[in-house]
């Protein structure tokens, strides 16, 4: 019998909102995505989804560590919980991406 397990990762990830003439326009330059909003809070609202959405539908894909490969990400390899950094006038988001992880009746180990 198999059994759903729900966990989540979450990405702590710098973006910018700015107000231009129509509004606010928001962005996470580190994975080049792009929103915008009438509001700041709506913009940084917006840029969660987008941000989310863009993960998603990379892993979906298959092309989740290509895309962040590709877009200068490299794992630290360091067992120390690292403080993120952000470039002055960079404000953060967590962007939670959950997951449902079915606990397979096979005894095969994941191939990772």
């Amino acid at each position: 019998m198999s059994k759903q397990i729900h966990l989540s990762i979450v990405f702590k990830l710098p973006i910018q909102i700015k107000e231009d003439e129509v509004g606010y326009v928001s962005s996470c330059p580190a994975l080049d995505v792009w929103s915008q909003g009438n509001t700041k809070k709506e913009a940084e609202k917006n840029i969660k989804e987008a941000v989310s959405l863009f993960i998603i539908s990379c892993f979906e894909r298959g092309t989740l560590d290509q895309v962040l490969k590709e877009c200068g990400f490299n794992p630290s390899h360091s067992t120390k919980r690292i403080k993120a950094q952000k470039p002055n006038g960079t404000r953060t988001v967590e962007v939670q991406i959950p997951f449902n992880v079915s606990n397979r009746s096979n005894p095969e180990p994941c191939h990772a």
